[in-house]
């Protein structure tokens, strides 16, 4: 069977490596690709045919504005990538009376499956096993005590339109529940959860990558297992699972395929479990209907390009079409994915804000990396987007063989100018555990600090970063001669250049009876060239009536668009400061001066990307300063939020021997 329609013209909504995975996909099957994109993020834009600037990365969830940015550009197709927009049935409702096809289920099929109370009755429909949780969605607090009181503890909180970890908290006991409760309200757009029971111990988190086309076939290309997740963000995926017993992954599969059926489900989508890892036991989760962020180790099990599925579907092929592989057997190749993320470890994964400065990546039989920095330019990390900066993709035969590989990709791998977690994720490849095939949910964040720590001796065994002085020229004299006019960016100063600066008077640029006065700027000597970062160099500054050199240093202080240099920065050396432990945006500061607060009170809230971090008081106190910044604003680490007194003489003493940056 033949296309029903033809996509001529698509515009990718997103940005980062997916959007470079769709944009280049497309191009393949002769499709004119435009990208959006803002200033400070364009390296995927590179790979479209046309690109379409973005004021701000909010643009990038404002319906209205990629509507008329889709009319202008004549698309007939929007492909929303993941995150973003890719789950919103309002977006592709609009998109459908504008003429144009959302790359994605039906805006009808969004709404049964993309909110997590209506996919829960799709799998009770379907007669698939789910936990006990609330009847509706609820803003309200009481609701929710109620509701652990009745199952009780542990209990989860999940935003019924969350994602990718958003809005999902776990709950162990009472005085966990109202802060949770709000963060997960706060992490969700529609401001509202539901509840369910947890489960926790000995669980694998499963999921099914399912293909329909609109003629109601459905298919799958097995299972993905994605167990290794911090705070409920993947960080390493399997495929397929780890679960030993097939025949238990044959009825989580089944349940999917029931499910997806009984909707008409056209398009990719996931079907989330939790399977456990010794007993027939598993419980349906929820349905991501969109492509994945690991469906790559699907690609890699299954020989198939997941992307050039989805878009053949969405100009009317069938799943016969698609010439998928035989899932009757379980795959022949074992496939892992490690996320790459800017994160610190040793900090709490904070977001590691600054500018890319080097990038090299692995190569090799079996190894693939999907990432949108480049090796030829700087790539800013902040605040705005996810910390992802890569996946890490390896394929073997062999789990065994898969794990080697993917040691030896995570030594070969080299970022500079942010932290990265690439040492945290040799820690877990390298873990006994890992290799074992033992990692449950709970493995990863009951085991932290060692797998810190072998991360750490793992890289000292051998990543090709440390041998980076082995890689380079040794004659000092000679790289110094040759780089020292070439910045980070490629721009070449040299002895000898001159910039001509005409000043006028702030805002009256275009009056032309306004004075003007001219100046000269001329290179002397080029010491250190990291421009846009940091230029050093001897420069003679001439007016028309004098010349006088300088020895200058230019230094960025916007890499990271961290507008907070007004504000104060704790002190280690006074014992009353709170100092903020990670950068963000503020999202807002819960006392004000005079204020008595309890040990654990949450003082601020902070977010990282998706999610909601809190900063709470280490001691009882009074609050006697609290910093002005306002609510929105980029924040760096080692921000003074206040100044707490502590309540007692007891608790003074215990600050100062406690208190650090």
């Amino acid at each position: 069977m033949g296309p029903t329609r033809t996509i001529r013209r698509l515009l990718v909504a997103n940005r980062g490596e997916i959007a470079i995975r769709i944009l280049t996909t497309a191009r393949e099957l002769n499709i004119h690709t435009i990208a959006v994109y803002t200033e400070d993020d364009a390296n995927h834009a590179a790979y479209a045919d046309e690109a379409l600037l973005l004021q701000s990365p909010s643009d990038f969830t404002d319906i209205s504005k990629v509507v008329e940015l889709a009319i202008s550009a004549n698309v007939d197709s929007v492909h929303p990538g993941y995150g973003f927009l890719s789950e919103n049935a309002d977006f592709a409702s609009e998109l459908d009376e504008k003429g144009m096809r959302f790359v994605g289920p039906s805006s009808d099929i969004l709404r049964q499956t993309g909110d997590k109370l209506a996919a829960r009755q799709l799998a009770l429909s379907n007669n698939v096993p789910v936990l006990p949780a609330s009847d509706n969605a609820t803003s309200n607090l009481e609701e929710v005590r109620a509701f652990a009181s009745s199952a009780g503890y542990p209990i989860m909180i999940k935003a019924v339109d969350g994602g990718g970890g958003r809005g999902i908290r776990l709950v162990r006991s009472p005085n966990e529940l109202d802060d949770s409760f709000k963060r997960a309200c706060g992490e969700s757009p529609s401001g509202q959860v539901f509840l369910e029971k947890a489960a926790v111990d000995g669980f694998r988190h499963v999921e099914v990558q399912v293909l329909g086309d609109e003629y109601g076939n459905v298919s799958h290309l097995w299972e993905r297992e994605c167990s290794i997740q911090r705070r409920f963000q993947k960080i390493v995926e399997l495929a397929p699972s780890m679960i030993p017993d097939r025949a238990v992954v044959r009825q989580v599969i089944d349940g999917a395929l029931r499910m997806a059926a009984s909707v008409g489900y056209a398009s990719l989508g996931t079907f989330e479990y939790l399977v456990h890892e010794s007993k027939p036991e598993f419980y349906f989760l929820e349905v991501n209907p969109r492509l994945q962020v690991e469906h790559t180790i699907s690609e890699e099990i299954a020989g198939v390009d997941i992307v050039r599925c989805q878009i053949l579907l969405a100009q009317g092929l069938s799943i016969a079409d698609l010439e998928l592989p035989d899932t009757s057997i379980a795959p022949r190749q074992q496939a892992i994915q490690l996320r790459i993320t800017a994160e610190d470890p040793a900090k709490n994964f904070t977001l590691s804000m600054g500018r890319i400065t080097a990038f090299s990546q692995p190569s090799g039989p079996g190894v693939r990396i999907d990432t949108h920095l480049s090796s030829t330019k700087p790539t800013a990390v902040g605040s705005s987007y996810d910390s992802l900066l890569g996946k890490l993709i390896v394929r073997s035969p062999t789990f065994e063989g898969a794990g080697q590989k993917a040691l030896r990709a995570l030594r070969d791998t080299t970022i500079t100018g942010v932290t990265t977690n690439l040492t945290f994720l040799m820690g877990v490849v390298a873990s006994p555990a890992f290799a074992q095939k033992s990692c449950s949910t709970r493995w990863l964040e009951d085991n932290l600090n060692g797998i810190i720590a072998l991360g750490k001796e793992t890289e000292a065994q051998g990543s090709l970063a440390s041998k980076e002085p082995y890689l380079v020229s040794s004659t000092t004299e000679t790289t110094s001669a040759g780089t020292a006019g070439l910045g980070a960016a490629g721009v070449l100063f040299r002895k000898g250049d001159a910039f001509k600066m005409e000043l006028t008077g702030a805002g009256r640029a275009n009056d032309r009876s306004a004075q003007r006065e001219e100046h000269l700027l001329r290179i002397d000597r080029v010491l250190m060239n990291d421009f846009p970062n940091q230029l050093t160099a001897d420069m003679t500054f001439s007016t028309a009536s004098s010349s006088k050199s300088y020895a200058v240093n230019f230094t960025s202080t916007t890499q990271t668009s961290v507008a907070s240099s007004r504000h104060r920065y704790a002190s280690a050396s006074d014992p009353t400061h709170i100092a903020l432990p990670f950068p963000g945006q503020m999202v807002e500061v819960l006392v004000d001066e005079g204020d008595v607060v309890k040990e654990g009170e949450v003082l601020c809230v902070v977010r990282q990307m998706k999610m909601e971090l809190e900063v709470r008081a280490p001691w009882a106190g009074t609050v006697k300063w609290v910093n002005d910044v306002e609510d929105s604003e980029t924040v760096n680490e080692g921000l003074l939020v206040c100044e707490l007194i502590p309540a007692e003489e007891k608790n003074r003493r215990r600050a100062a021997s406690v208190f650090k940056l």
